[in-house]
């Protein structure tokens, strides 16, 4: 299936061909051409961030691409831009190139010679373009929720249509959802992964060594009582994410409706009525805050709460898991890849508070995304994110 996109004519074919060939990262295999399509919004700038400095990948720059062009746009659109115009930050140092952002067209992706998309894209253009970026033999690791439902009821929250009905059942079947902590040997030889929500990370990462040890007393419920700052929401302002409103207020929103509720459902095995979660806006550019009540099934120490969930990450370098009662805060991970769990147990040993922290564009987002690369590449997940 191939998306209803322009295809620009005068992007410079010499831009495409100037592209240094992939190179050996020490005794390593080839690091792959990486392309990014949605570079413009908080979570791209991040992963460009990311990449540009990811230590497989020099010698391999990846290749940028904004939006497609219209036939409607003057010929300029169609031109690259400088990736500093959309970042600042990422403006090139003294002597070094600067770093251009394409317009999307799949002939000027087939010619970059990429072999990985990320899709940084809107989940309809997501769920469009992927059926395309597969057959072309991409692999693709997608940060929007387009792949990452594949219960139809969850998945409704996004009001996505297909063109190929059967394809996309068909695909969806094959997406690997990208949480390492919970996917990692799938997401090594995984063709897609959806890269999981911010708040389903901070969550999911809470839960899930609880869940599987079968400690949790489902019938009294869980409450996840989640916040977040204002990137969340995205770059294009709205009436509630603008300082006038944000600015030294607090408010939920979404309840019992909330897009990441379906992935702790599938993830987690659970039903709406085990477990509420609700999402507040902070009013703090970046960073989520998950406070989560529940009560175990039999009293218990702390020392075992703390030791099942080391054991449950011992292999799993980007999570941190504090003392008992010492509670994590967002200053100590925002602009970080880590995640930080604490928690609290009452004195009768079975109500127990956990608290989940992490950067949302980050480990909830651009972070994660570059993890995932790590697994499909057979490198060490944290390179280039520690």
């Amino acid at each position: 299936m191939t998306a209803a996109i322009a295809t620009p004519t005068l992007v410079s074919a010499e831009t495409i061909s100037q592209l240094p060939a992939a190179q050996p990262a020490g005794n390593a295999d080839p690091a792959p051409r990486c392309a990014v399509a949605g570079v413009s919004g908080y979570v791209g700038g991040e992963l460009a961030r990311l990449l540009l400095r990811h230590p497989r990948l020099r010698g391999t720059p990846p290749v940028f691409f904004g939006r497609p062009a219209t036939d409607r746009e003057q010929p300029s659109a169609a031109l690259p831009h400088l990736l500093s115009a959309l970042h600042p930050e990422l403006a090139p140092r003294t002597g070094e190139p600067a770093t251009e952002v394409l317009p999307f067209d799949w002939s000027h992706l087939r010619d970059s010679g990429a072999q990985l998309l990320f899709l940084a894209t809107p989940h309809e253009q997501s769920r469009a373009w992927v059926p395309e970026a597969l057959a072309s033999g991409l692999r693709v690791i997608d940060l929007s929720g387009a792949w990452r439902l594949h219960e139809a009821d969850n998945r409704a929250v996004y009001r996505l249509t297909d063109t190929d009905p059967h394809l996309a059942a068909s695909l969806q079947g094959e997406a690997v959802y990208g949480c390492p902590e919970l996917h990692r040997d799938r997401i090594r030889t995984a063709r897609l992964v959806a890269n999981p929500g911010c708040y389903a990370t901070s969550i999911l990462l809470a839960l899930a060594p609880l869940l599987q040890a079968g400690v949790v007393d489902l019938e009294h419920g869980i409450v996840c009582d989640a916040k977040s700052g204002v990137s969340g929401a995205g770059k294009a302002a709205t009436a509630k994410t603008h300082f006038m409103y944000a600015a030294d207020n607090l408010s939920a929103y979404a309840v019992f409706g909330h897009r990441h509720t379906g992935e702790l459902l599938e993830q987690l095995h659970l039903t709406q009525d085990q477990i509420q979660f609700t999402p507040h806006l902070l009013p703090i550019p970046r960073g989520i805050l998950s406070t989560i009540y529940l009560r175990l099934r039999k009293p218990a120490a702390p020392e075992a709460i703390t030791t099942l969930y080391r054991d449950f990450f011992g292999s799993s370098p980007l999570v941190r898991v504090r003392n008992p009662g010492e509670l994590p805060q967002i200053q100590y991970v925002v602009r970080t890849n880590l995640c930080d769990l604490g928690f609290e147990l009452a004195p009768d040993g079975r109500r127990l508070v956990v608290v989940s922290c992490l950067d949302n564009l980050l480990k909830g987002a651009a972070g994660q995304a570059v993890q995932n690369l790590n697994l499909m590449c057979g490198w060490n997940e944290e390179e280039g994110l520690l």
